[in-house]
């Protein structure tokens, strides 16, 4: 990405070959190594055969989609993902986070942007979480160097952007945080921090937190400022 840093390998996924050219010479120009893919096997294959650092993936493709293939990267891959693609309801945005996406960027995108979200994701996925803390709140527990989170001893599945959002409200239980402190906290952590994908994850949280904790613990909107987490019983 930089005249110091080492040459990434970034895997392009779409079946437009104008997109792949695009991202090509844009990325190759930023001191990357571009691979391209028109589709979910070909890409597949890719990945098994060359490991690349990130891959940017359309969602609507022949032979297998980018759901799909991203379905079959999770399965034994945390490999950092971004989807790209014109789909831009936000049912699409929650589909791509539910199915393991590291962030989701709309086109028409501009070019300087795509690189921010790049640079953030790998940040991420390379430095992660190095604190040791383990917090607690009624039957949760977080882990925050393993991003596991348990309601006893169930394991709640978590993306890296809902544990930091997490970690946020356990560190202020039954207090309101700052719907803008949230936001910051996520952007310097290398999460996008926008309002819309704010709410897309406390809301996939509050999906994922009811039936583990059997409704003890919540996560409530306070109007004007922000969320708070609540424990209601223990």
């Amino acid at each position: 990405m930089d005249s110091q840093s080492r040459t990434l390998s970034i895997l392009v996924v779409d079946d437009k070959l104008s997109v792949q050219q695009l991202l090509n010479d844009f990325l190759t120009s930023h001191n990357c190594s571009v691979v391209s893919a028109s589709n979910g096997v070909e890409a597949l294959q890719i990945i098994k055969q060359s490991k690349p650092d990130l891959v940017l993936l359309d969602i609507m493709m022949p032979l297998m989609d980018g759901y799909a293939l991203l379905d079959k990267i999770r399965e034994n891959s945390q490999l950092p993902v971004i989807l790209i693609s014109a789909k831009q309801e936000e049912q699409d945005i929650v589909r791509g986070f539910d199915h393991g996406a590291d962030d989701y960027i709309i086109k028409p995108f501009r070019m300087q942007e795509l690189l921010a979200r790049i640079k953030a994701v790998l940040k991420r996925s390379n430095h992660g979480f190095t604190h040791n803390d383990q917090l607690i709140a009624g039957p949760l527990s977080l882990d925050i160097t393993r991003n596991e989170l348990r309601a006893e001893d169930e394991v709640i599945d978590v993306t890296k952007a809902e544990c930091a959002l997490l970690k946020q409200l356990m560190q202020s239980v039954e207090s309101a945080v700052n719907k803008a402190e949230i936001s910051c906290s996520l952007i310097e952590q290398g999460f996008s921090g926008s309002e819309s994908t704010l709410k897309i994850h406390v809301r996939n949280l509050r999906k994922k937190l009811e039936p583990s904790t059997k409704g003890q613990v919540e996560i409530e909107s306070v109007f004007g400022i922000g969320y708070r987490l609540k424990v209601i019983g223990s």
